[in-house]
Protein backbone atom coordinates (compact mmCIF):
# COMPACT_ATOMS: atom_id res chain seq x y z
CA UNK A 1 0.00 0.00 0.00
CA UNK A 2 2.82 2.39 0.92
CA UNK A 3 4.78 1.56 -2.23
CA UNK A 4 1.83 1.93 -4.59
CA UNK A 5 0.94 5.35 -3.16
CA UNK A 6 4.52 6.53 -3.77
CA UNK A 7 4.53 5.85 -7.52
CA UNK A 8 4.22 9.46 -8.65
CA UNK A 9 7.19 10.52 -6.49
CA UNK A 10 9.48 8.34 -8.61
CA UNK A 11 8.12 8.46 -12.16
CA UNK A 12 7.84 12.25 -12.32
CA UNK A 13 11.41 12.72 -11.13
CA UNK A 14 13.34 9.77 -12.57
CA UNK A 15 11.16 8.67 -15.48
CA UNK A 16 9.38 5.37 -16.02
CA UNK A 17 12.33 3.18 -17.05
CA UNK A 18 14.81 4.58 -14.54
CA UNK A 19 12.29 4.24 -11.71
CA UNK A 20 11.96 0.52 -12.46
CA UNK A 21 15.73 0.17 -12.44
CA UNK A 22 16.14 2.14 -9.23
CA UNK A 23 13.62 0.28 -7.08
CA UNK A 24 15.22 -3.09 -7.83
CA UNK A 25 17.50 -2.13 -4.94
CA UNK A 26 14.49 -2.91 -2.74
CA UNK A 27 14.09 -6.34 -4.34
CA UNK A 28 17.75 -7.18 -3.68
CA UNK A 29 17.57 -5.88 -0.11
CA UNK A 30 14.32 -7.61 0.78
CA UNK A 31 15.31 -10.90 -0.84
CA UNK A 32 18.66 -11.05 0.94
CA UNK A 33 17.13 -10.17 4.31
CA UNK A 34 14.63 -13.01 3.98
CA UNK A 35 17.22 -15.47 2.65
CA UNK A 36 19.57 -15.00 5.61
CA UNK A 37 16.95 -14.53 8.34
CA UNK A 38 17.06 -18.17 9.42
CA UNK A 39 20.87 -18.35 9.45
CA UNK A 40 20.98 -15.18 11.54
CA UNK A 41 18.18 -16.50 13.79
CA UNK A 42 16.50 -13.12 13.44
CA UNK A 43 12.78 -13.13 12.75
CA UNK A 44 13.08 -9.34 12.52
CA UNK A 45 15.04 -9.75 9.29
CA UNK A 46 12.20 -11.81 7.82
CA UNK A 47 9.60 -9.21 8.81
CA UNK A 48 11.65 -6.29 7.48
CA UNK A 49 12.42 -8.23 4.30
CA UNK A 50 8.72 -8.87 3.72
CA UNK A 51 7.98 -5.18 4.27
CA UNK A 52 10.68 -4.12 1.80
CA UNK A 53 9.49 -6.62 -0.84
CA UNK A 54 5.92 -5.43 -0.31
CA UNK A 55 7.00 -1.84 -0.94
CA UNK A 56 8.80 -2.96 -4.09
CA UNK A 57 5.71 -4.81 -5.36
CA UNK A 58 3.49 -1.80 -4.70
CA UNK A 59 5.79 0.46 -6.70
CA UNK A 60 6.07 -1.98 -9.60
CA UNK A 61 2.31 -2.36 -9.93
CA UNK A 62 2.27 1.33 -10.83
CA UNK A 63 5.48 1.58 -12.85
CA UNK A 64 4.99 -1.39 -15.18
CA UNK A 65 1.45 -0.76 -16.54
CA UNK A 66 2.30 2.92 -16.99
CA UNK A 67 5.47 2.20 -18.93
CA UNK A 68 3.82 -0.44 -21.11
CA UNK A 69 0.88 1.82 -21.98
CA UNK A 70 3.20 4.69 -22.95
CA UNK A 71 5.50 2.70 -25.24
CA UNK A 72 2.83 0.55 -26.92
CA UNK A 73 1.07 1.41 -30.20
CA UNK A 74 -2.59 2.30 -29.69
CA UNK A 75 -3.75 -0.67 -31.77
CA UNK A 76 -2.14 -3.28 -29.48
CA UNK A 77 -1.92 -1.37 -26.20
CA UNK A 78 -4.39 -3.70 -24.48
CA UNK A 79 -2.58 -6.85 -25.57
CA UNK A 80 0.74 -5.52 -24.30
CA UNK A 81 -0.97 -4.42 -21.09
CA UNK A 82 -2.22 -7.98 -20.57
CA UNK A 83 1.39 -9.19 -20.69
CA UNK A 84 1.84 -7.47 -17.32
CA UNK A 85 -0.83 -9.73 -15.81
CA UNK A 86 0.69 -12.75 -17.56
CA UNK A 87 3.99 -12.04 -15.83
CA UNK A 88 2.19 -11.85 -12.48
CA UNK A 89 0.30 -15.14 -12.86
CA UNK A 90 3.37 -16.98 -14.15
CA UNK A 91 5.22 -15.75 -11.06
CA UNK A 92 2.41 -16.99 -8.82
CA UNK A 93 2.43 -20.40 -10.52
CA UNK A 94 6.21 -20.75 -10.24
CA UNK A 95 6.03 -19.85 -6.54
CA UNK A 96 3.28 -22.44 -5.98
CA UNK A 97 5.29 -25.17 -7.68
CA UNK A 98 8.60 -24.38 -5.96
CA UNK A 99 6.76 -24.11 -2.66
CA UNK A 100 5.79 -27.78 -2.78
CA UNK A 101 7.32 -29.85 0.00
CA UNK A 102 8.90 -32.12 -2.62
CA UNK A 103 10.85 -29.17 -4.05
CA UNK A 104 11.67 -26.25 -1.73
CA UNK A 105 8.82 -26.08 0.78
CA UNK A 106 10.91 -27.65 3.53
CA UNK A 107 12.38 -26.57 6.85
CA UNK A 108 15.84 -26.24 5.35
CA UNK A 109 15.07 -24.69 1.97
CA UNK A 110 12.33 -22.11 2.60
CA UNK A 111 14.83 -19.25 3.22
CA UNK A 112 16.41 -19.94 -0.18
CA UNK A 113 12.95 -19.97 -1.77
CA UNK A 114 12.19 -16.52 -0.35
CA UNK A 115 15.63 -15.32 -1.42
CA UNK A 116 14.88 -16.27 -5.01
CA UNK A 117 13.00 -12.97 -5.33
CA UNK A 118 16.33 -11.42 -6.30
CA UNK A 119 16.47 -13.48 -9.52
CA UNK A 120 13.60 -11.72 -11.36
CA UNK A 121 15.09 -8.40 -10.24
CA UNK A 122 18.42 -9.32 -11.84
CA UNK A 123 16.69 -10.33 -15.07
CA UNK A 124 14.70 -7.09 -15.09
CA UNK A 125 17.79 -4.95 -14.51
CA UNK A 126 19.55 -6.59 -17.45
CA UNK A 127 16.49 -6.33 -19.69
CA UNK A 128 15.83 -2.68 -18.87
CA UNK A 129 19.31 -1.74 -20.05
CA UNK A 130 18.06 -2.49 -23.57
CA UNK A 131 14.72 -0.68 -23.12
CA UNK A 132 14.29 3.02 -23.95
CA UNK A 133 12.67 5.64 -21.76
CA UNK A 134 8.99 6.32 -22.42
CA UNK A 135 8.75 8.66 -25.43
CA UNK A 136 5.76 10.38 -23.83
CA UNK A 137 7.83 11.16 -20.74
CA UNK A 138 10.69 12.47 -22.89
CA UNK A 139 8.52 14.80 -24.98
CA UNK A 140 5.74 15.87 -22.61
CA UNK A 141 7.60 15.91 -19.29
CA UNK A 142 11.19 16.64 -20.38
CA UNK A 143 10.50 18.57 -23.63
CA UNK A 144 13.10 16.44 -25.45
CA UNK A 145 11.40 16.07 -28.82
CA UNK A 146 14.37 14.71 -30.76
CA UNK A 147 14.99 11.93 -28.22
CA UNK A 148 11.29 11.09 -28.14
CA UNK A 149 11.15 10.88 -31.92
CA UNK A 150 14.22 8.62 -32.03
CA UNK A 151 12.71 6.31 -29.42
CA UNK A 152 9.41 6.14 -31.29
CA UNK A 153 11.16 5.30 -34.54
CA UNK A 154 12.97 2.47 -32.78
CA UNK A 155 9.81 1.17 -31.08
CA UNK A 156 7.60 1.40 -34.17
CA UNK A 157 10.22 0.30 -36.68
CA UNK A 158 9.13 3.20 -38.88
CA UNK A 159 10.75 6.54 -39.70
CA UNK A 160 7.40 8.30 -39.95
CA UNK A 161 6.11 8.84 -36.40
CA UNK A 162 4.66 12.30 -37.06
CA UNK A 163 1.15 11.29 -35.98
CA UNK A 164 2.37 10.09 -32.57
CA UNK A 165 4.51 13.21 -32.12
CA UNK A 166 1.57 15.45 -33.04
CA UNK A 167 -0.68 13.73 -30.50
CA UNK A 168 1.93 14.18 -27.77
CA UNK A 169 2.39 17.85 -28.64
CA UNK A 170 -1.33 18.46 -28.35
CA UNK A 171 -1.38 16.67 -25.00
CA UNK A 172 1.65 18.68 -23.82
CA UNK A 173 0.02 21.98 -24.80
CA UNK A 174 -3.13 21.03 -22.91
CA UNK A 175 -1.14 19.88 -19.88
CA UNK A 176 0.67 23.23 -19.68
CA UNK A 177 -2.69 25.00 -19.29
CA UNK A 178 -3.90 22.80 -16.41
CA UNK A 179 -3.20 22.76 -12.69
CA UNK A 180 -0.63 20.28 -11.42
CA UNK A 181 -2.42 16.95 -11.14
CA UNK A 182 -2.00 16.07 -7.47
CA UNK A 183 -4.01 13.37 -5.71
CA UNK A 184 -6.48 15.87 -4.18
CA UNK A 185 -6.88 17.54 -7.60
CA UNK A 186 -8.01 14.22 -9.07
CA UNK A 187 -11.07 14.34 -6.83
CA UNK A 188 -11.64 18.11 -7.01
CA UNK A 189 -11.44 18.62 -10.76
CA UNK A 190 -14.55 17.67 -12.79
CA UNK A 191 -12.18 16.68 -15.62
CA UNK A 192 -10.63 13.91 -13.50
CA UNK A 193 -13.25 13.02 -10.89
CA UNK A 194 -15.26 10.51 -12.89
CA UNK A 195 -12.13 8.88 -14.31
CA UNK A 196 -10.56 8.38 -10.87
CA UNK A 197 -13.81 6.95 -9.49
CA UNK A 198 -13.87 4.49 -12.40
CA UNK A 199 -10.20 3.64 -11.79
CA UNK A 200 -10.85 2.92 -8.11
CA UNK A 201 -13.97 0.87 -8.82
CA UNK A 202 -12.13 -1.23 -11.41
CA UNK A 203 -9.36 -1.98 -8.92
CA UNK A 204 -11.93 -2.88 -6.27
CA UNK A 205 -13.71 -5.11 -8.78
CA UNK A 206 -10.49 -7.09 -9.09
CA UNK A 207 -9.88 -7.65 -5.39
CA UNK A 208 -13.45 -7.75 -4.04
CA UNK A 209 -14.38 -10.29 -6.70
CA UNK A 210 -13.09 -12.91 -4.28
CA UNK A 211 -10.18 -14.15 -6.39
CA UNK A 212 -7.59 -13.79 -3.65
CA UNK A 213 -9.92 -15.44 -1.15
CA UNK A 214 -9.94 -18.41 -3.53
CA UNK A 215 -6.14 -18.48 -3.81
CA UNK A 216 -5.34 -17.65 -0.17
CA UNK A 217 -7.65 -20.37 1.10
CA UNK A 218 -8.03 -22.66 -1.91
CA UNK A 219 -6.43 -25.58 -0.08
CA UNK A 220 -9.17 -25.43 2.55
CA UNK A 221 -11.85 -25.05 -0.11
CA UNK A 222 -10.62 -28.16 -1.94
CA UNK A 223 -10.33 -30.09 1.33
CA UNK A 224 -13.98 -29.37 2.12
CA UNK A 225 -14.81 -30.54 -1.39
CA UNK A 226 -13.19 -33.88 -0.56
CA UNK A 227 -9.88 -33.60 -2.45
CA UNK A 228 -7.24 -35.77 -0.74
CA UNK A 229 -4.28 -33.71 -2.00
CA UNK A 230 -5.69 -30.17 -2.24
CA UNK A 231 -2.32 -28.49 -2.76
CA UNK A 232 -2.13 -29.98 -6.26
CA UNK A 233 -5.64 -28.79 -7.02
CA UNK A 234 -4.49 -25.31 -6.01
CA UNK A 235 -1.61 -25.56 -8.48
CA UNK A 236 -4.16 -26.68 -11.07
CA UNK A 237 -6.04 -23.44 -10.42
CA UNK A 238 -2.76 -21.60 -10.98
CA UNK A 239 -2.35 -23.32 -14.35
CA UNK A 240 -5.90 -22.31 -15.32
CA UNK A 241 -5.04 -18.79 -14.17
CA UNK A 242 -2.08 -18.68 -16.55
CA UNK A 243 -3.78 -20.30 -19.55
CA UNK A 244 -6.75 -17.94 -19.51
CA UNK A 245 -4.53 -14.90 -19.19
CA UNK A 246 -3.06 -15.97 -22.52
CA UNK A 247 -6.61 -16.30 -23.88
CA UNK A 248 -7.37 -12.74 -22.75
CA UNK A 249 -4.18 -11.58 -24.47
CA UNK A 250 -5.65 -12.56 -27.83
CA UNK A 251 -9.18 -11.32 -27.11
CA UNK A 252 -8.61 -7.88 -25.61
CA UNK A 253 -8.02 -6.04 -28.90
CA UNK A 254 -10.90 -7.84 -30.60
CA UNK A 255 -13.66 -7.81 -28.00
CA UNK A 256 -12.53 -4.69 -26.13
CA UNK A 257 -11.73 -4.00 -22.48
CA UNK A 258 -15.26 -3.16 -21.32
CA UNK A 259 -16.83 -6.23 -22.94
CA UNK A 260 -14.29 -8.66 -21.49
CA UNK A 261 -14.60 -7.10 -18.06
CA UNK A 262 -18.39 -7.49 -18.16
CA UNK A 263 -18.12 -11.11 -19.33
CA UNK A 264 -15.63 -11.87 -16.57
CA UNK A 265 -17.73 -10.30 -13.82
CA UNK A 266 -20.96 -11.97 -14.97
CA UNK A 267 -19.31 -15.38 -15.32
CA UNK A 268 -17.64 -15.11 -11.92
CA UNK A 269 -21.00 -14.24 -10.33
CA UNK A 270 -22.53 -17.41 -11.82
CA UNK A 271 -19.57 -19.50 -10.62
CA UNK A 272 -19.78 -17.97 -7.13
CA UNK A 273 -23.47 -18.96 -6.96
CA UNK A 274 -22.66 -22.52 -8.10
CA UNK A 275 -19.80 -22.78 -5.58
CA UNK A 276 -22.13 -21.68 -2.80
CA UNK A 277 -24.80 -24.26 -3.67
CA UNK A 278 -22.21 -27.01 -4.11
CA UNK A 279 -20.48 -26.31 -0.80
CA UNK A 280 -23.82 -26.11 1.02
CA UNK A 281 -24.99 -29.49 -0.35
CA UNK A 282 -21.68 -31.38 -0.33
CA UNK A 283 -22.67 -33.48 2.71
CA UNK A 284 -26.05 -34.32 1.21
CA UNK A 285 -25.20 -34.99 -2.44
CA UNK A 286 -21.87 -36.76 -2.77
CA UNK A 287 -21.11 -35.94 -6.41
CA UNK A 288 -21.82 -32.22 -6.06
CA UNK A 289 -18.44 -31.59 -4.44
CA UNK A 290 -16.91 -32.06 -7.88
CA UNK A 291 -19.18 -29.31 -9.16
CA UNK A 292 -17.58 -26.94 -6.63
CA UNK A 293 -14.15 -27.79 -8.05
CA UNK A 294 -15.28 -27.10 -11.61
CA UNK A 295 -16.91 -23.85 -10.46
CA UNK A 296 -13.69 -22.81 -8.72
CA UNK A 297 -11.66 -23.39 -11.88
CA UNK A 298 -14.32 -21.53 -13.89
CA UNK A 299 -14.17 -18.66 -11.40
CA UNK A 300 -10.39 -18.39 -11.87
CA UNK A 301 -10.62 -18.67 -15.67
CA UNK A 302 -13.25 -15.93 -15.96
CA UNK A 303 -11.24 -13.70 -13.64
CA UNK A 304 -8.37 -13.78 -16.12
CA UNK A 305 -10.69 -13.01 -19.02
CA UNK A 306 -11.45 -9.57 -17.61
CA UNK A 307 -11.08 -8.49 -13.96
CA UNK A 308 -7.52 -9.86 -13.73
CA UNK A 309 -5.60 -8.04 -16.47
CA UNK A 310 -7.85 -5.15 -17.44
CA UNK A 311 -7.97 -2.92 -14.30
CA UNK A 312 -4.18 -2.49 -14.23
CA UNK A 313 -3.69 -1.14 -17.73
CA UNK A 314 -7.03 0.57 -18.29
CA UNK A 315 -6.23 3.02 -15.46
CA UNK A 316 -3.21 4.20 -17.45
CA UNK A 317 -5.46 4.57 -20.50
CA UNK A 318 -8.08 6.69 -18.71
CA UNK A 319 -5.67 9.54 -17.94
CA UNK A 320 -3.43 11.82 -19.95
CA UNK A 321 0.26 12.31 -19.13
CA UNK A 322 -0.19 14.91 -16.38
CA UNK A 323 -2.56 13.13 -13.99
CA UNK A 324 -1.50 9.57 -14.89
CA UNK A 325 1.16 9.06 -12.14
CA UNK A 326 -1.13 10.35 -9.38
CA UNK A 327 -4.01 8.26 -10.73
CA UNK A 328 -1.85 5.12 -10.81
CA UNK A 329 -0.85 5.80 -7.19
CA UNK A 330 -4.46 6.12 -6.04
CA UNK A 331 -5.60 3.10 -8.06
CA UNK A 332 -2.71 0.94 -6.87
CA UNK A 333 -3.27 1.90 -3.25
CA UNK A 334 -6.97 1.03 -3.63
CA UNK A 335 -6.02 -2.36 -5.05
CA UNK A 336 -3.53 -3.28 -2.34
CA UNK A 337 -5.74 -1.96 0.47
CA UNK A 338 -8.69 -4.06 -0.67
CA UNK A 339 -6.32 -7.02 -1.14
CA UNK A 340 -5.15 -6.60 2.46
CA UNK A 341 -8.71 -6.34 3.78
CA UNK A 342 -9.83 -9.48 1.95
CA UNK A 343 -6.85 -11.41 3.30
CA UNK A 344 -7.49 -10.25 6.86
CA UNK A 345 -11.28 -10.48 6.96
CA UNK A 346 -12.05 -13.57 4.85
CA UNK A 347 -11.25 -16.11 7.63
CA UNK A 348 -13.72 -14.34 9.94
CA UNK A 349 -16.33 -14.12 7.18
CA UNK A 350 -15.85 -17.82 6.49
CA UNK A 351 -16.42 -18.70 10.15
CA UNK A 352 -19.52 -16.52 10.24
CA UNK A 353 -21.05 -17.55 6.91
CA UNK A 354 -19.65 -21.05 6.40
CA UNK A 355 -20.53 -22.49 3.01
CA UNK A 356 -22.36 -19.28 2.09
CA UNK A 357 -19.28 -17.05 2.30
CA UNK A 358 -19.05 -16.56 -1.47
CA UNK A 359 -22.46 -14.89 -1.48
CA UNK A 360 -20.61 -11.82 -0.19
CA UNK A 361 -18.47 -11.75 -3.32
CA UNK A 362 -21.51 -12.52 -5.48
CA UNK A 363 -23.10 -9.28 -4.27
CA UNK A 364 -19.92 -7.33 -5.03
CA UNK A 365 -19.69 -8.88 -8.50
CA UNK A 366 -23.24 -7.82 -9.33
CA UNK A 367 -22.54 -4.26 -8.12
CA UNK A 368 -19.37 -4.01 -10.20
CA UNK A 369 -21.13 -5.44 -13.26
CA UNK A 370 -23.82 -2.76 -13.05
CA UNK A 371 -21.22 -0.02 -12.51
CA UNK A 372 -19.09 -1.19 -15.44
CA UNK A 373 -22.12 -1.45 -17.74
CA UNK A 374 -23.25 2.12 -17.07
CA UNK A 375 -20.03 4.01 -16.29
CA UNK A 376 -16.92 2.45 -17.85
CA UNK A 377 -16.10 3.60 -21.40
CA UNK A 378 -14.47 1.45 -24.07
CA UNK A 379 -10.84 2.48 -24.60
CA UNK A 380 -9.90 0.04 -27.37
CA UNK A 381 -8.22 1.78 -30.30
CA UNK A 382 -8.51 5.27 -28.76
CA UNK A 383 -5.67 7.69 -28.02
CA UNK A 384 -5.03 8.96 -24.49
CA UNK A 385 -6.11 12.45 -25.55
CA UNK A 386 -9.37 11.15 -27.03
CA UNK A 387 -10.21 9.20 -23.88
CA UNK A 388 -9.45 12.08 -21.50
CA UNK A 389 -11.42 14.49 -23.70
CA UNK A 390 -14.45 12.24 -23.27
CA UNK A 391 -14.32 12.76 -19.50
CA UNK A 392 -14.02 16.52 -19.96
CA UNK A 393 -17.25 16.42 -21.93
CA UNK A 394 -18.94 14.53 -19.08
CA UNK A 395 -17.48 16.71 -16.39
CA UNK A 396 -18.40 20.09 -17.86
CA UNK A 397 -21.70 21.44 -19.05
CA UNK A 398 -20.00 23.13 -21.98
CA UNK A 399 -19.24 21.19 -25.10
CA UNK A 400 -15.91 19.43 -25.51
CA UNK A 401 -13.05 21.80 -26.27
CA UNK A 402 -11.56 22.06 -29.71
CA UNK A 403 -8.27 20.36 -30.38
CA UNK A 404 -5.30 22.35 -29.27
CA UNK A 405 -3.35 23.62 -32.28
CA UNK A 406 0.02 22.11 -32.99
CA UNK A 407 2.84 23.73 -31.07
CA UNK A 408 6.57 23.46 -31.48
CA UNK A 409 8.64 22.07 -28.64
CA UNK A 410 12.34 22.66 -28.84
CA UNK A 411 14.50 19.78 -27.78
CA UNK A 412 17.06 20.42 -25.12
Amino acid sequence: MIGSFSVSLFVNRFGRRNSMLLVNVLAFTGGLLMAFSKAAKAVEMLIIGRFVIGTFCGLCTGFVPMYISEVSPTSVRGAFGTLNQLGIVVGILVAQIFGLEAIMGTEGLWPMLLGFTVLPAIVQCIGLLFCPESPRFLLINKMEEEKAEAVLQKLRGDRDVSQDIQEMKEESAKMSQEKKATVPELFRSPNYRQAIIIAIMLQLSQQLSGINAVFYYSTGIFERAGITQPVYATIGAGVVNTVFTVVSLFLVERAGRRTLHLIGLAGMAVCAAIMTVALALKDIVDWIRYISIVATFGFVALFEIGPGPIPWFIVAELFSQGPRPAAMAVAGCSNWTSNFLVGMLFPYAEKLCGSYVFLIFLVFLVIFFVFTFFKVPETKGRTFEDISRGFEGRGNAASSPQKTPMVELNSK
